[in-house]
């Protein structure tokens, strides 16, 4: 396959919040790459003096985008590195291998004797995170309040759709009001993705898909 004929991407979005940059290619693959993946294998990071990527850079995020020619893309990060200049084909082989590459990555710092922070994030975070929820429309009346301040394990609720599930679990047989396919939610006011990243003091709202109810589910 020559250059002009490798997938080109047709939607390129950055979710600040969540560190994440989303890419619609044109063969209609979709790749979610974080920020800390995409700064640990930048192009120009490889040649480290120690042969191996890159670490320490879990709460990395993208500062700019800014397309280079039409071919690649320049990523700005917020550490400062701001050199390194994805082609489209890079792009799509770091979406296509993203397990293996970041499963090898681990293990080959583990192996340097370096752990990855993630992997130890239940143990070495303390205290709940402190969400305020307010709901909307029909859930006001369903649920029996308006808002509420819930305090949630961050081992165990990191993004929108965790949320969702540890709610659902709260309000036992009305759960299945919380369904993600029939609300939306937003995050400090700004409509947010399932995978969006929730942090301690975030305002979490609720808001219904439909003016009606879904039906319950059948026992």
């Amino acid at each position: 396959m020559t250059s002009t004929d490798h997938p080109q991407p047709e939607e390129i979005k950055l979710h600040r919040k969540s560190r994440l940059l989303s890419i619609r290619f044109s063969d209609g693959k979709t790749f979610r790459l974080p920020c800390e993946y995409l700064r640990i294998f930048s192009p120009a990071a490889e040649a480290a003096a120690d042969g191996l990527p890159e670490s320490g850079k879990s709460d990395v995020n993208i500062k700019q985008l800014a397309p280079q020619g039409s071919y690649a893309l320049r990523i700005e990060f917020d550490d400062g590195h701001d050199t390194g200049i994805y082609s489209w084909e890079r792009l799509y082989d770091l979406g296509l291998h993203q397990d293996k590459y970041w499963k090898d990555y681990l293990e080959k710092r583990e192996a340097d004797g370096i752990r990855h922070a993630e992997k130890n994030q239940a143990t070495e975070t303390s205290g709940n995170i402190t969400l305020k929820i307010m709901y909307f429309n029909y859930l006001v009346n369903k649920l029996g309040t308006q808002e509420e301040s819930v305090s949630l394990p961050p081992s165990r609720v990191q993004t929108v759709q965790d949320l969702l599930k540890a709610l659902a679990v709260r309000k036992l047989e009305r759960g299945y009001l919380l369904a993600e396919n029939t609300v939306r939610v937003t995050v400090n006011r700004q409509f947010a993705e399932p995978f969006t990243r929730l942090e301690d003091g975030d305002e979490i709202g609720i808001v219904p898909n439909s003016p009606n109810p879904p039906a319950p589910p059948k026992k």
